[in-house]
């Protein structure tokens, strides 16, 4: 790149009054490499184009989009990602998710790598020169575990690699792993454990071990996941977030203005819910509904007394599936998380059964299932000007994993267990553990995966459990349910899906990528 633009800026100068003199002029224009890498105040903006590729909860690659790749949501609007395609079995190696997550991701990595080979040049402060290194180092890591986490094994790049050196082959699932897990538990001891309000962006020791934990978990090396979660839990910094006002659904707070200084966030796109009222909000109130949950994630939430809809009997549940908030008697995440038919919201009752009326069920930038998102809204970003931070990892996530990974390990009597599900479930409003319920491994981890999806619901976390407990066949093929509608008494159909598990456990490799890499190997059935 460096190459071709010094040609084009040559050819320019030649007009004006000859390349060598403005190949020899001090002034660095962002191109030439021995000159613009003198300062700090240009690593530092260089060390920024790294983090600039962080993905936003609705913006950006769009996590929150992932709940679509799962039972908790659908997704419409082709313009903001072909998700649907994926569910019905109809992607293949030009699907523009992938295409556009491996060229980001690249993308990224590569300035990662400008930055640690030519970071030395400068003339900055050595320790926070040592601790941009660390920082770029995990950052890298971060992107390549992303990409593991979708694509399996896949090309392991720690230069900035010239064309004629990229067609690069793909690296074991095993080696991307162990490059990823060796290089975060590397960075961790030499990076701040925390930084001030206006850096909190940045990566940290706890991010590091957050990301090991989360990688761990997907690839069930459990033992290392509890140590990596012990880690986050042993720095006494992080601490599940609690309104102020004791009135307040501290929960629901978590996810708005008025919570978004908090200590639970570990790792946060800044400003990453930038298009959050045109993704979730309903079309009623100036909104535009692309993710719609299904009735699956809303029929998980538990009564304020902890009890299932299936523990309460075939009438009372079909009461709540009906009247999902019947007496205000669910879960106080459920009022957080989602939006449902005859709810009021800002001064618009939501009707997506009526006659008429812009909330109409299956309606252009209306909702898909008769529910809505509401985790992220805000009415202060109606008019567009104010934007949230996005929550990549928070401590609850690793809270839960903490305790799923000591189920896993047989240490499911582990006192850690109950206490830490119970400071989960009493932050949100809800009952402690009934321990002579839950009294068994299976038991546990079915109530783990129960309260996994309540408190990370429209998070992205579903798509990747999914696939790590093996269900993701029994719950991605066959028809989605949304809300029930009150003139059939029945929940309206909403799509038919259709999932091959040996193919869609991971995403395809680009078309684009196959053809300009003849050493790649595309994954199973593409």
């Amino acid at each position: 790149m460096n190459k071709i633009n010094i040609i084009i800026l040559c050819a320019a100068a030649l007009l004006l009054g000859g390349c060598e003199k403005f190949l020899t002029h001090d002034d660095p224009v962002n191109v030439v490499d021995d000159t613009w890498w003198k300062i700090e105040a240009n690593a530092t903006n260089a060390l920024g184009s790294v983090y600039s590729g962080l993905p936003g909860g609705a913006s950006g690659r769009q996590l929150m989009f992932l709940s679509a790749l799962s039972d908790e949501a659908v997704a419409r609007q082709d313009t903001r990602g072909a998700y649907e395609a994926y569910t019905k079995g109809l992607h293949n190696s030009d699907w523009g998710v992938a295409t556009n997550l491996w060229r980001d991701d690249y993308k990224d990595i590569r300035r990662a790598c400008r930055f640690l080979e030519n970071v030395d040049r400068c003339y900055m402060d050595s320790t926070l020169k040592e601790r941009y290194k660390n920082e770029a180092r995990a950052m890298r890591a971060y992107y390549h575990m992303e990409m593991l986490l979708f694509f399996g094994g896949i090309p392991i790049v720690t230069t900035s690699l010239e064309p004629e050196n990229a067609n690069l082959k793909r690296n074991t699932e095993k080696e991307v792993y162990d490059f990823v897990l060796s290089e975060l538990t590397a960075c961790a001891p030499n990076l701040p454990d925390t930084y001030d309000n206006k850096e909190a962006w940045r990566i940290s020791s706890g991010v590091c071990w957050a990301l090991i934990c989360k990688m761990a978990m997907f690839y069930k090396e459990y033992e290392t996941a509890r140590m990596a979660a012990r880690k986050v839990i042993d720095q006494n910094i992080y601490e599940l977030y609690r309104s102020s006002n004791p009135k307040t659904n501290s929960f629901a707070e978590l996810f708005s203005y008025a919570g978004e200084l908090n200590k639970e966030r570990i790792f946060f796109k800044d400003k990453g819910c930038d298009n959050a009222w045109i993704t979730f909000a309903p079309y009623g109130v100036a909104g535009q509904t692309v993710v719609s949950p299904t009735a699956v994630v809303v029929n998980n939430f538990e009564t304020l007394q902890g009890k299932t809809l299936e523990e309460l009997g075939p009438d009372s549940m079909e009461i709540y599936r009906k009247e999902p908030f019947f007496k205000n008697n669910r879960d106080p995440r459920m009022v957080a998380s989602v939006l449902v038919p005859g709810q009021v919201y800002e001064k618009v009752t939501l009707l997506p059964f009526a006659d008429e009326g812009n909330d109409r069920i299956g309606l252009l930038k209306s909702t898909a299932t008769g529910f809505w998102v509401r985790k992220y809204l805000d009415p202060k970003d109606r008019n567009g000007t104010r934007s949230l931070d996005y929550m990549i990892i928070r401590y609850a996530e690793v809270l839960l994993n903490y305790v799923e990974a000591l189920v896993e390990l047989g240490d499911w009597q582990h006192p850690d267990v109950v206490m830490y599900l119970n400071e989960i479930r009493d932050r949100a409003g809800m009952p402690p553990v009934d321990v002579a319920k839950y009294n068994t491994q299976e038991k546990l981890r079915q109530l783990i995966r129960r309260e996994r999806m309540a408190e990370l619901a429209f998070e992205g976390a579903r798509f990747y459990d999914i696939r790590r407990w093996g269900i993701l066949g029994d719950v991605m093929n066959g028809t989605v349910y949304g809300a029930v509608n009150p003139a059939t008494g029945q929940p309206v159909s909403v799509e038919v899906r259709s999932c091959n598990v040996d193919r869609d456990f991971r995403y395809p490799i680009p078309l684009s990528e196959m053809l300009a890499n003849p050493n790649m190997e595309q994954n199973p059935l593409y």
